[in-house]
């Protein structure tokens, strides 16, 4: 790697973990610079889940640390998450990328509007059922294992809508992303959609950024995070809907 290669990608895993850790989407930065610096495109993919990886460990430590945490809500999603990013990573390769894109983009038109709205806040812990959080949560779990990009805006507006406040919603987030990568990234590197150097190197401006995003998250809480969200989840759609 060019040393411009390594300054772009250590700068832009800093940013994009700190917006990871805020809200979520950061693999729209991420992805594209990877492709920048020579990690083709499916190469590109996969690569970036050991940055994602980086950085959900270190927000995870460090809303820990501050003792924000909810076990009850991490459990009763993470199996169902970690059995979709298996599927979902595992058939990727079957599936039409552009296709797959453009309809996830309009799906995000509703998540956006989910985003906009404030959630109440007195919800009963188990406002969902069982069986709507555990499907609602592998498909999740599908499309993180397959694409990644977005997946934390997906849980953020899951878990708010079913009771949580944002700020605990986002340190159950993390784990989600954790778990959904560390599934993923086997997959990729056995079929050779993995560049080490590369892989490296943004993961460690992806790690620096977790820990600094989730210390904004905390300290600015939902002030902070709803706008974030919003413009991520903006983003989100508007680049998979091919309008930038």
């Amino acid at each position: 790697m060019d040393v411009w290669q390594i300054v772009i990608l250590a700068i832009g895993g800093l940013v994009a973990g700190t917006i990871n850790s805020i809200a979520g989407g950061a693999s729209l930065l991420t992805v594209p610079l990877l492709v920048f610096a020579g990690v083709p495109g499916n190469a590109a993919n996969g690569t970036n889940r050991l940055g994602v990886i980086a950085s959900s460990a270190t927000a995870a430590l460090e809303f820990k640390r501050k003792g924000v945490r909810d076990s009850r809500s991490v459990w009763t999603v993470m199996s169902p998450v970690v059995a979709g990013s298996l599927v979902g990573s595992l058939i990727i390769s079957q599936l039409s990328d552009a296709t797959f894109e453009r309809i996830f983009g309009i799906l995000m038109v509703p998540i956006l509007i989910l985003s906009v709205r404030k959630p109440r806040q007195k919800l009963e812990r188990q406002s969902w059922p069982l069986w709507l959080t555990t499907l609602v949560f592998f498909g999740i779990g599908m499309y993180g294992g397959a694409f990644q990009a977005g997946i934390g805006l997906l849980v953020i507006v899951a878990l708010s809508r079913s009771g949580l406040d944002l700020v605990t919603a986002n340190s159950v987030k993390v784990l989600v992303n954790l778990a959904v990568s560390s599934v993923a990234l086997p997959v990729f590197v056995s079929q050779g959609f993995f560049d080490l150097a590369p892989a490296v190197t943004l993961a460690a401006g992806f790690a620096a950024g977790g820990a600094i995003g989730a210390n904004v998250s905390v300290r600015g809480g939902e002030r902070v995070i709803r706008p974030v969200m919003i413009a991520a989840v903006l983003a989100f759609s508007g680049r998979l809907l091919g309008l930038y």
